[in-house]
């Protein structure tokens, strides 16, 4: 299993044209941090969670060329809003694109890309396949997703583990029965806004807490803000087996 970070921050976290702050300054690429996704290569099967504004250019700058399927973690545009860059994915490979997102997801997705659903449609529009899905296993090409129910202040968001991998976004509230799905896995992603206290996002030590709760093998910080500093001045203050990710890191099980 592959997985491959293609953007590890947040529409608070992107360079600024005119910014002063060390971040938007920095020349460190690891700073230069896209909105957040990631890619799950297990075999031949290629699964994509979320597809945010800088979908396209991600895409092209991993040169990732088939996706099998999208999960959706909520229906944040910055975690949405790149749906029509599908569109060469279903020419290359003739496919209609499989979704996956709870039902108030997909609705969302109905609406702000309401002309992909419509009734009269014309060559070219993206062409996809919902599938609703609960907070219980699912399976894409024999390949077991478990998801993983956490709170973005009063928005249920889904997290996923695949294998030993658990992946979670936009949270600030993981009950006792969803972290015992994360407890186990070798590798925890996870998300951390920032130093200072949020409204609907852990901050550095709230996540560093919960890492050192649930004990995974690693575990790397994602959804960073700018606010966060830079990567390598921020990593000094990290306890051991946990690391800020960077987007263009690929870890490999």
């Amino acid at each position: 299993m592959k997985l491959v970070f293609l953007g590890t921050g947040t529409s608070q976290g992107i360079p600024v044209i005119g910014c002063s702050c060390q971040v938007c300054q920095s020349s460190d690429f690891r700073d230069k941090r896209l909105r957040v996704s990631v890619l799950f290569q297990i075999g031949s099967t290629n699964i994509i969670i979320d597809t945010g504004p800088d979908f396209r250019q991600q895409m092209l700058r991993e040169r990732i060329s088939k996706i099998d399927a999208i999960l959706y973690t909520h229906q944040h545009k910055d975690h949405t809003a790149g749906l029509d860059d599908i569109r060469p994915f279903n020419h290359k490979h003739n496919m209609d694109m499989p979704l996956y997102g709870r039902r108030s997801v997909l609705d969302q997705l109905k609406t702000e890309f309401s002309y992909i659903f419509e009734n009269i449609t014309y060559p070219g529009i993206p062409r996809v396949v919902l599938n609703e899905i609960q907070n219980q296993d699912f399976f894409i090409n024999g390949i077991k997703i478990t998801p993983i129910e956490v709170m973005h202040h009063r928005l249920p968001v889904y997290g996923f583990r695949i294998g030993d991998i658990a992946y979670i976004t936009d949270a600030n509230f993981i009950s006792e029965k969803e972290k015992a799905k994360i407890r186990g896995s070798k590798i925890l992603v996870i998300n951390a806004l920032q130093k200072t206290p949020h409204l609907s996002h852990f901050t550095l030590n709230e996540a560093i807490n919960l890492i050192q709760e649930l004990k995974p093998d690693q575990a790397y910080l994602i959804h960073m803000s700018h606010t966060m500093g830079t990567h390598k001045e921020t990593s000094s203050e990290l306890p051991s087996g946990i690391q800020f990710a960077y987007d263009g890191l690929v870890l490999e099980l």
